[in-house]
């Protein structure tokens, strides 16, 4: 099995990091997969004393995150035992609420989808609709687990943005400004009595790309019924210090151009949006790739990935013709390095199940999102 290490994060023997340890062991075993791991393992890769991770381990194993996966044959001495993460010993919920549907999945530790529910949505019906038909989804998905029903962690919901990740608060939603102001997840949350996440679709996409190992700095790029990036720098999602980085589709690219519903005129989202609806999809390919190319020299990164239905209805077209556009833009660019162009994993769930992930991934260490703690009643029922 390849050798994995959480780099980003070491374990330091402080009392004050028991949490802080315990996610980089949790983050190891899920990485082991069923083959499990041993602790000594565990120690050399996290930099925590063997007698740390036994103390870990032994807390994992008796609230039932962990368990024995076998023994190994050891180079001297007994064998040892090899540990790993119980799957279903947790789960997250993962919503993607977009303009006219929404998108819910329920998965289990390692992120793999378990249920999934998909209904239309008119998100300009108003936020008490919206918030209504969330919280219902999230109950039928909830409900499907019986008496596991309380291992639910909590629900990452991503919509279009603006807004502001770290209050849950969004802003004025590209042809919805009623929503700007709005507390989403503290809503949402008191609906459920569950712990709730909330940011742009296009970030929880880029998250669960980015934990897939998908690339060190990439931009994912999503067309529906919108359009937004998603910015990975450095491995880590880029939000920006107001939250508010990837507001790719309002770059504008025509001084002239058609007015857009930000206010702005000649936006890439309006041409675009404006080329499909016309049928018109390798013009919007190619706007797309220009907007893209843009990026790519700005940020040089390593590669772009394309989401999104109107994408995945033409994804062969959509990947030669923006492929084609960035490829000649950092051909001018110099340097000799190419910027790939090519679908992002995961499909059209690919945005909810990456919801899902922004409430795992602080699980294991690997991101810093802050929710209020739940309390023991829940309200899901």
């Amino acid at each position: 099995m390849e050798s994995y290490v959480n780099r980003a994060n070491t374990g330091a023997n402080l009392p004050a990091l028991r949490g802080h340890n315990a996610a980089l062991v949790l983050d190891l075993l899920r990485a082991a997969g069923a083959a499990g791991i041993s602790r000594l393992e565990l120690a050399e890769r996290t930099g925590l004393t063997p007698q740390a991770v036994s103390k870990i381990t032994a807390r994992l194993r008796a609230e039932g995150l962990a368990a024995e996966a076998g023994r190994r044959a050891s180079t001297g001495g007994k064998p040892r035992t090899v540990l790993r993460l119980v799957p279903d010993a947790g789960h997250a919920v993962g919503l993607h609420l977009d303009r006219d549907e929404l998108t819910a999945v329920l998965t289990d530790l390692t992120g793999a989808v378990v249920a999934e529910r998909r209904t239309p949505l008119a998100f300009g019906a108003g936020a008490d609709a919206v918030v209504g038909a969330a919280a219902g989804e999230v109950r039928e998905l909830v409900a499907a687990l019986g008496a596991d029903a309380g291992r639910v962690s909590g629900v990452g919901v991503a919509l279009p943005g603006p807004l502001d990740h770290a209050a849950g608060v969004l802003h004025r939603v590209t042809g919805f400004p009623a929503w700007d102001g709005f507390g989403l997840r503290d809503a949402l949350a008191g609906r459920l009595g569950l712990p709730v996440v909330v940011d742009k679709d296009t970030n929880a996409a880029a998250l669960g790309l980015a934990l897939a190992g998908t690339a060190d700095s990439f931009a994912y790029l999503h067309l529906g019924t919108g359009l937004g990036a998603g910015l990975v720098l450095g491995g880590a999602v880029h939000r920006g210090a107001r939250t508010g980085a990837g507001e790719f589709g309002h770059q504008v690219l025509q001084l002239d151009g058609p007015p857009c519903e930000c206010g702005d005129r000649g936006c890439v989202e309006a041409l675009c949006l404006a080329a499909v609806a016309r049928g018109d999809l390798g013009e919007a390919a190619r706007v797309l790739g220009t907007a893209a190319g843009n990026l790519a020299g700005l940020l040089d990164i390593d590669r772009v990935l394309l989401g999104g239905r109107t994408v995945f209805a033409a994804a062969d077209l959509f990947v030669r013709e923006v492929g084609a556009v960035v490829a000649a833009r950092v051909r001018r660019g110099g340097g000799g390095v190419e910027v790939p162009v090519a679908l992002a994993a995961g499909g059209e769930r690919g945005v909810a199940e990456g919801a899902a992930q922004l409430v795992l991934a602080p699980l294991f260490g690997r991101a810093a999102v802050a929710f209020p703690v739940r309390s023991n009643e829940q309200k899901i029922g």
